[in-house]
């Protein structure tokens, strides 16, 4: 199977790497932090990692073509990449801040479909997952600027399943509560208490190419 990830070298995507690996798929990975990616580049020989930053749409198409030329049409699309911000009421979300969270948790999702589609409507297959989160489908203070980007997943996926033809299929999962940086962003050293990325994606990785067309338009929750 064929696998493009985005946000590979922080969190779920960069703990999802290794399993996906040793799984024996073709991975193209992609991410900001370009000393992560040497690393990756340096452990992981067999994957294909890059430097992209998923709001610029230039970048994304970019990516796209060089993915394309690894190894063909995806069977498998993970918008990961996300960021937060530490807690705070919505007044007090400064406007380059709340621009930078939308632009990388919206419209760096619809950037990769974007560009990703034409080459697996081409080859009639391929399923989207955009990461959501328990945040996609409630809410709690100081969280709003994440919590609109990951409802907006959540409708952007569901109506993107109406436009997609048979054989073909675009989920939201909601991850679930996992202790990532992310969310010690938020809670601190309350994060503790949760799973590791890593323990998540030895789970994770099967249950994501497990997914079918059957699942078209799906919310869903990883196990």
């Amino acid at each position: 199977m064929t696998i493009w990830l985005t946000g590979c070298t922080a969190g779920l995507g960069r703990a999802l790497v290794p399993e996906f690996l040793k799984a024996g798929h073709l991975l193209v990975g992609c991410g900001r932090n370009e000393i992560a990616l040497a690393h990756l580049k340096k452990e992981f020989p067999d994957g294909h990692f890059f430097a992209v930053d998923v709001a610029s749409d230039s970048s994304v198409a970019e990516f796209c073509e060089s993915a394309l030329a690894c190894g063909g049409a995806p069977d498998l699309v993970i918008n990961n990449a996300a960021i937060i911000h530490p807690p705070a009421p919505l007044w007090e979300i400064s406007a380059d801040d709340f621009d930078q969270l939308t632009s990388i948790n919206i419209n760096g999702v619809a950037n990769l479909i974007r560009h990703a589609l034409p080459a697996m409507l081409s080859a009639e297959k391929g399923i989207i997952v955009n990461l959501s989160s328990g945040w996609g489908r409630s809410t709690s203070a100081g969280v709003a600027p994440y919590c609109t980007s990951k409802w907006a997943i959540e409708g952007l996926t569901k109506a993107l399943a109406e436009d997609l033809p048979a054989g073909m299929g675009t989920v939201a999962l909601n991850p679930g509560i996992i202790a990532t940086s992310m969310l010690y962003t938020c809670m601190g050293e309350a994060a503790a208490d949760y799973p590791s990325a890593e323990s998540w994606a030895t789970t994770a990785a099967p249950y994501l190419t497990s997914l079918t067309p059957a699942d078209n338009g799906a919310s869903l929750t990883a196990p």
